[in-house]
């Protein structure tokens, strides 16, 4: 992957520990993307997962080594945990080996304008639905995100780029689609409800960038699905990258149309 330098660079839901991790293809894109500051927006490291099985592998291990390195070469790192690390918030407000822990952060674009950033898994608790149907959604997820692999790994064969499985199917059923959608609703009215500008956050593996009303919805996506990160470049615009061997731009702010500004809000 080519040398690339931005102002800001979002990532979240690594999951390392866990055998759907894409370690190499983001091992590769921290190495290659240098940054002023590194928001890691939770489940780096799935505590969850690992405690019924550890899948650490040397390229898991190399990303640990490279954030450190990152912060020795003057990178800004700012750890916000998520609900498969959740045990790291005990030390919010801490700093360990240069990197800050944090429960949620504001981050100030460059243009000025303000973004609540936080995992998002604090929604889950607006959004609940029966504990049979929250089990049979684990079941569901971590069977997909298996058939992601092994789908991957057969194209890899053949020579044929990464696609992800997962976003194609998600989007072809009413009910995730509505999932999706309502998630965004609220992240964005608790943006509102604040005065900020818009929210950035992760936790449901489904990279975006859309505006809800006049906030501005940021979603990075993840690193066992999607291999996606949110950027702020050097000229102040947000971006959606999708990081496979090479770097492609999936959403540009410029791109995304913005509500007028006399509408009223509606997050129904």
């Amino acid at each position: 992957m080519s040398q690339q330098s931005v102002r800001s660079i979002f990532i979240s839901d690594v999951h390392l520990g866990t055998s759907a991790c894409q370690a190499s293809l983001l091992l590769d894109f921290l190495e290659s993307t240098r940054c002023e500051t590194l928001y890691l927006v939770g489940d780096i490291i799935d505590l969850l997962a690992m405690r019924k099985r550890v899948q650490f592998t040397s390229d898991h291990q190399a990303i640990i080594a490279q954030v450190f390195k990152m912060t020795q070469s003057g990178t800004r790192v700012v750890y916000i945990p998520g609900n498969h690390d959740a045990l790291f918030r005990r030390f919010h407000g801490q700093e360990i080996s240069g990197v800050e822990i944090k429960r949620n952060i504001d981050y100030t674009s460059l243009d000025g304008r303000t973004f609540l950033v936080s995992h998002g898994d604090e929604f889950d608790t607006v959004m609940q639905c029966s504990p049979w149907l929250n089990w049979l959604g684990d079941v569901s997820h971590e069977l997909l995100l298996k058939l992601n692999t092994a789908v991957n790994a057969i194209r890899r064969s053949w020579g044929r780029p990464y696609w992800s499985i997962a976003r194609a199917i998600k989007k072809r059923i009413g009910s995730a689609q509505a999932f999706i959608t309502r998630f965004e609703k609220l992240v964005a009215r608790r943006a509102a409800e604040n005065n900020y500008d818009g929210f950035i956050c992760g936790h449901i593996h489904h990279w975006q960038m859309t505006y809800h009303d006049n906030a501005l919805y940021l979603n990075d996506g993840d690193w066992v699905e999607h291999c996606s990160a949110l950027v702020e470049t050097h000229q102040g615009e947000f971006q959606l990258w999708h990081c496979v061997e090479t770097v492609e731009v999936l959403l540009h702010e410029r791109l995304i149309e913005k509500p007028s500004s006399d509408l009223q809000p509606s997050f129904a």
